[in-house]
């Protein structure tokens, strides 16, 4: 079916509307011949045309016949309006939305191809619906995310239609009302802005040749140097220079990339930072292309504090009026899917000074059970406990005759110095039992890649985290967490006011300087979502995929 041809009603509210649109014309026929001289043929097609087209579409069909199917878009008093949805369409791609689903230079071949008033009133519908997917896309996102993977619990805000519908016909400016729906974190304004100088920069022919080494260190001179110096400099972390050498100047260089990339600032030019220092301005655009459609699935109020905990970057933040805080270094979850660490936003709502740890069935069963089976007094760590609540002697359970999923009881690790939650844990209620916590493995803070967990996220300092999240509440936050936990009781401690806690993975974000990072995809989620976009239509201009 093409644009403009009228769709075959298969629904029943669309034959309901269809027969509407009869009745209407035969009311017109039995009308007196006065009366029926002011309703000329062709402005009978036209609403004809209307009701129609936007029968399939309950809030469309509703919106037009509340205004008696009058235009929105192609009268010749609309032409203001008209350009400017138009002009506003055509900057689609600035945001890496699929340009081709809007159809631009179809819509106005439309326009130019009118040659009925039937033409004209399938065209004003298409520019409706138009005008709302190009709003939804702006303000909600290209793709579901769950339907993308199943580890991105994200749910997308959802525009409301009828509004937009019913501002454009109170005579709001389009461009105005689709500047309202995207999302306006300043993190987005700046992902299109880098977006559009990488593409530039690709235009331009990328940052120049790989550098053909797999280490380079102050002193160092020759052909791979030059290529190191080039490279930095057509990125931006280094002014022209003629020099050959890995002097003090390209050390420093190699300190702001390394910085920029969450690598160790050490100034040489390891194996690490030289495959961040190749990859290429293509492969980081689908990063920010990526980076811009995950900021419009998170397209809300993030609250005045809130907690910001980026995956790729292993990072907690505690963020006060766009301030951070706080940052803390975390662990998330290992690699693997089914331990991987989700994306998606709930309240913190309190803290737990000296947790317990109740062990999940799927960790019993991978971790725990066979060694019970062999013997049930192993992990003597681990308390029984039944149905009540009660602790259960091990000599009278036969771990042999159960699994972990029927098991009858829980294992729980009581509060003390070797509990695996450590002195306190981060409660934002979900149901996918994530919480942030510390941890006694300190010394998994010293890998590269801080991967590990079963799910949850470790916090380098949770102390730290803990006094400010008490700060607006108590008059000492340190001295009173430290006085709970001196007591050894498993104690709660209600935050006054529930902090928005979002679990993002992010692998292309600006600092506080506005400058883009980049980190790994770790857990090869971007290559996902970068597929899924271009699947729908985004483009990267002819610089393939």
């Amino acid at each position: 079916m093409t644009l403009t041809e009228t769709p075959t009603a298969q629904h029943p509210r669309s034959r309901a509307l269809r027969f509407a649109a009869a009745c209407l014309l035969l009311a017109i026929l039995y009308l007196p011949a006065a009366a029926q001289a002011q309703f000329t043929p062709q402005f009978t097609a036209f609403k004809q045309a209307v009701a129609e087209a936007a029968s399939e579409d309950e809030m469309l069909a509703a919106f037009y016949r509340e205004r008696d199917f009058a235009p929105l878009w192609t009268s010749a008093e609309d032409a203001e309006r008209r350009a400017s949805f138009l002009a506003s369409l055509s900057r689609a791609s600035d945001h890496a939305l699929p340009a081709r689903r809007y159809d631009l230079d179809g819509l106005k071949a439309d326009f130019h191809g009118v040659a009925s008033e039937r033409d004209r009133g399938l065209l004003e519908v298409r520019m409706s619906r138009t005008f709302l997917q190009y709003a939804s896309d702006l303000h909600t996102g290209v793709l579901t995310p769950s339907r993308v993977l199943d580890t991105i619990k994200r749910q997308p805000p959802e525009l409301d239609k009828a509004e937009m519908l019913a501002r454009l016909g109170e005579g709001a400016d389009p461009a105005a009302i689709l500047r309202g729906v995207m999302p306006s974190a300043p993190e987005y304004s700046r992902l299109v802005r880098a977006r559009m100088e990488l593409q530039d920069q690709i235009a331009r022919g990328g940052w120049g040749d790989p550098v053909p080494a797999s280490r380079l260190d102050p002193g160092d001179t020759g052909s791979a140097v030059i290529a190191l110096r080039d490279r930095l400099i057509a990125m931006g972390y280094m002014d022209r220079s003629a020099g050959a050498s890995y002097d003090g100047m390209l050390q420093e260089a190699v300190q702001r990339f390394q910085r920029a990339h969450g690598l160790d600032e050490d100034g040489i030019a390891g194996e690490r930072t030289l495959r961040a220092i190749n990859v290429s301005a293509r492969e980081r655009l689908r990063s920010v292309i990526v980076a811009l459609e995950r900021e419009r699935w998170l397209n809300l109020p993030r609250g005045e504090r809130h907690i910001w905990v980026n995956m790729a970057d292993f990072s907690s933040r505690i963020i006060d009026n766009h301030q951070i805080t706080f940052e803390t270094t975390s662990i998330i979850g290992e690699r693997r899917t089914n331990l991987q660490t989700p994306e998606f936003s709930e309240d913190m709502t309190y803290m737990e000074i000296n947790p317990d740890w109740t062990i999940p069935r799927s960790i019993i069963g991978r971790s725990y059970m066979a060694a019970l089976q062999a013997n049930p007094h192993a992990h003597g760590q681990l308390q029984v406990i039944d149905s009540q609540g009660r602790v259960v002697d091990r000599s009278r359970v036969n771990f042999a005759a159960y699994s972990a999923r029927n098991l009858p009881f829980k294992l729980r690790q009581p509060p003390g110095p070797s509990n695996p939650l450590g002195k306190v844990k981060f409660m934002f209620p979900n149901p996918y039992a994530i919480y942030l916590h510390d941890t006694p493995e300190r010394n998994l803070f010293n890998t590269s890649v801080l991967a590990h967990s079963n799910g949850c996220v470790r916090l380098e300092d949770p102390e730290e985290f803990a006094h400010i999240l008490l700060a607006p509440q108590v008059e000492d936050p340190q001295a009173h967490f430290d006085r709970i936990h001196r007591s050894g009781q498993q104690t709660r401690v209600y935050l006054d006011t529930p902090v928005p806690t979002h679990l993002v993975y992010r692998t292309a974000f600006t600092d506080v300087r506005g400058k883009m990072n980049f980190r790994d995809d770790v857990y090869s989620r971007d290559e996902a979502v970068i597929e899924a976009l271009l699947s729908a239509g985004v483009e990267l201009n002819g610089l393939g995929s």
